[in-house]
C-alpha cells in the first residue's frame, strides 16, 4: 500500500511539473516593430485589455487607433487578425516577448513580427531635433524612373513628435507618426493593410530618404518645402475614352446574382460606382464615408455601387473578403466582384474599357439620372489628410445633392 502511494505522489508530482500552462497575455501598452528590406525595423505601439476571457487590442498611429477583437490564444501561441483586412499576426508569447510573423496569404508575404511588454515609445529619439518639418512639402518618389509620382507632404511637429501624411494622385498614405532625432526624420504606420516606414535626412528646407512597405518594397524619395504646392485636380485623371458615353458592366454579387446598371433599381437615379478593393485602407475609408453618407441622407434617389477588384486567389475567398468587409463595418450597399486572383489595375481597365485607365483604388464615378457620366473621382483623400478631407466630403455633399434635384 506504501509502495501504491509514493507510486501515486510521485506521478502527480511528475504531472505537475509538466502540466502545459495556462498562458494569458499581459495587458497593458506593448512595442512591437515589423522587419522590412535592409534589415530596417518598422515600430508601432498596442495595448492589449482583457474581459473575461476575451482579449482586445488596440493599436495606435498618431490619431488612429485600430480596433483588433479577433485574438486566438492555444497555449504559448497567438494569432492576432486584423479587421477587414485578411492580414494577421501569428506567432508564439511569453509574459514580455511575442515573437512571430505578419502573414498575407494571398500575396505570399511573411514579415518578421516581435512585441515587448511595457514600451510605450514607437521610435528611440535619441537627440534634440535640428529642425521643424511642420508645413507643406513637394515630394518625388522614385525619381527619374518609369515609377516616379509625386507626392504633397503635410506634417505637424511639436517638439520631436511628428505626425501627418504623404497625399499622392492615388490617394493617402493615411496615419504617419515618428519623430526627428536630430538630423533624421523617422515616420512608420501599421494598420493591418499598410506597412510603412519612411526615413530621411531633413533640413530647413529638404528631405532626402528611403520609403519602405514591408519586406517586399522600398523607393527613395526627396521633398522641398512648397507652402503653395497642390497635386492635379483629382477629377481631371480619370475620364471615358473616345467613342463612350456610359459606363456599363455586368458583375455578380456575392450571391451569384449578376448585377448591371441596367437593373430596373438603377433607372432614373443617380449612382456613385466605387472601383476599390477589401484589402486597400483607402478603400477602406471611403467605404466608411459612403457608408455613412448613406445612413444620414436616406435619398430614393441615389444609389452607390461598389465593383470589388480581389487578389484572393479563389473566387470563393473574394467572396469571404467582400462580406467580411459588409459585416465588420455595415456596409449600406452592393459590393460586386469584378476581379479575383490579381488586384492589376492594367486588368482591371480590361473589364472597364471605357475609361482611359485606371489609376488609383479607389476611383469614384458620379453618373446622373439619365445614366450620363458627370465626374471620375481618382484616389481618396482620407481622415488622415485633415482639411482635405472636409473640403472633399463638402464638395461630394454638394454634388451629389445637384444631381439628385435634376430632373
Amino acid at each position: 500500500m506504501k509502495f501504491f502511494l509514493l507510486v501515486i505522489c510521485v506521478f502527480l508530482m511528475l504531472f505537475a511539473c509538466v502540466a502545459p500552462k495556462d498562458n494569458t497575455l499581459k495587458s497593458g501598452i506593448w512595442r512591437a516593430h515589423l522587419t522590412t528590406l535592409d534589415n530596417q525595423q518598422l515600430p508601432f505601439n498596442f495595448a492589449v485589455t482583457r474581459d473575461a476571457s476575451d482579449y482586445k487590442v488596440e493599436i495606435f498611429n498618431a490619431r488612429e487607433v485600430v480596433v483588433v477583437d479577433e485574438i486566438e490564444i492555444n497555449g504559448d501561441s497567438i494569432q492576432i487578425k486584423m479587421p477587414v483586412f485578411e492580414g494577421y499576426i501569428s506567432g508564439t508569447f511569453n509574459d514580455s516577448v511575442i515573437s512571430g510573423s505578419f502573414i498575407k496569404e494571398s500575396l505570399d508575404r511573411i514579415v518578421p513580427f516581435t512585441a515587448r511588454f511595457g514600451d510605450s515609445t514607437r521610435f528611440r529619439i535619441k537627440k534634440d531635433p535640428e529642425v521643424n518639418i511642420s508645413g507643406i512639402w513637394e515630394a518625388i518618389f522614385s525619381a527619374d524612373s518609369e515609377g516616379e509620382y509625386e507626392a504633397k507632404g503635410i506634417f505637424t511637429q511639436q517638439n520631436n513628435i511628428v505626425s501627418g501624411t504623404f497625399r499622392t494622385t492615388t490617394g493617402d498614405y493615411r496615419y504617419l507618426e515618428g519623430g526627428i532625432s536630430g538630423d533624421s526624420l523617422l515616420l512608420s504606420t501599421f494598420d493591418g493593410a499598410h506597412a510603412f516606414l519612411f526615413k530621411a535626412k531633413v533640413n530647413d528646407s529638404s528631405l532626402t530618404g528611403m520609403f519602405y512597405s514591408g519586406n517586399h518594397f522600398k523607393e527613395p524619395f526627396f521633398a522641398t518645402r512648397n507652402e503653395g504646392f497642390e497635386l492635379p485636380d483629382e477629377a481631371s485623371l480619370t475620364f471615358l475614352n473616345q467613342g463612350y458615353e456610359k459606363i456599363d458592366f455586368s458583375f455578380p454579387d456575392t450571391s451569384g446574382n449578376l448585377v448591371s446598371l441596367k437593373d430596373e433599381r438603377y433607372n432614373n437615379k443617380v449612382v456613385v460606382i466605387q472601383i476599390m478593393g477589401t484589402w486597400c485602407p483607402n478603400c477602406l475609408d471611403e467605404t466608411k464615408f459612403l457608408s455613412q453618407y448613406l445612413e444620414a441622407n436616406q435619398n430614393s434617389d441615389v444609389e452607390v455601387l461598389a465593383l470589388a477588384f480581389e487578389y484572393a486567389k479563389t473566387k470563393e475567398l473574394a467572396y469571404k473578403a467582400i462580406n467580411r468587409l459588409v459585416d465588420r463595418i455595415e456596409v449600406k450597399y452592393p459590393i460586386l466582384l469584378a476581379q479575383y486572383g490579381s488586384s492589376s489595375k492594367t486588368k482591371a481597365n480590361e473589364k472597364l474599357p471605357m475609361l482611359n485607365h485606371v489609376l488609383s483604388y479607389p476611383t469614384t464615378i458620379f453618373i446622373d439620372k439619365k445614366g450620363n457620366v458627370r465626374k471620375i473621382h481618382t484616389g481618396f483623400n482620407g481622415p488622415a489628410t485633415g482639411v482635405k478631407y472636409t473640403e472633399f466630403k463638402e464638395e461630394f455633399h454638394a454634388f451629389v445633392e445637384l444631381l439628385a434635384k435634376e430632373e
